[in-house]
């Protein structure tokens, strides 16, 4: 589950993104985000090459151009997702409320660019793709880890995971569910929750 915080600042003007993992302006990125985006809406079905390069507005010529194939595709969105997942996890390593506030408040947040990048690969991990499955389980192990540190519990880490999971797959879903995000006040009281659960089970040694 992407743990995007929507506060975080933007980058520094003067930073210059890595084309492999920042949605940007140029051919290249242009198709990577064309195959994210198809990936997203219709699944890896719907990723043939001349399907991603009329969503990127190029000849397929042009994505050959980029990209020598499907395979090169898969290799370019798994790096930009293996980007976007170190800078998240180092997010919620550093984040100044602490990692669990940051887990679940930012799990709410599904229309990032991490998210995109996370949800096409869940799409490929669900084919013939055993590389994306092994880094969305490195993600998931990275996460996890930075849970436990923060609550030194095994128990309770998988409780923090489980709440933002079912955060943000909710969230995911208000679309064509209705509803509203959960307001600050119970973000809040889920935290304190939280903070219940690792004094009672610390007391309990």
């Amino acid at each position: 589950m992407p743990a995007t915080d929507p506060d975080d600042p933007a980058p520094a003007p003067d930073a210059v993104p890595d084309p492999a993992s920042s949605p940007g302006g140029t051919a290249r990125d242009r198709i990577l985000d064309a195959f994210e985006e198809l990936l997203v809406q219709q699944g890896e079905r719907g990723t043939t090459l001349e399907a991603v390069a009329a969503e990127a507005g190029v000849s397929k010529g042009g994505l050959l151009y980029h990209f020598g194939g499907k395979e090169a595709l898969v290799d370019g969105l798994l790096a930009r997702m293996a980007a976007l997942a170190r800078e998240d996890v180092e997010r919620l390593r550093r984040a100044e409320r602490g990692p669990v506030d940051r887990w679940i408040r930012g799990s709410l947040s599904t229309a990032t660019p991490f998210d995109r990048a996370y949800v096409a690969t869940s799409r490929l991990a669900q084919g013939n793709h055993p590389r994306a499955r092994d880094a969305l389980t490195h993600l998931q192990d990275e996460w996890a880890a930075v849970i436990l540190e923060a609550v030194g519990d095994p128990a309770v880490a998988r409780a923090v995971l489980l709440i933002g999971d079912g955060l943000y797959y909710n969230s995911a879903l208000q679309p064509w569910l209705g509803g509203s995000a959960p307001a600050d006040e119970a973000l809040d009281e889920l935290i304190r929750v939280v903070d219940d659960l690792v004094r009672l089970r610390s007391a309990r040694g």
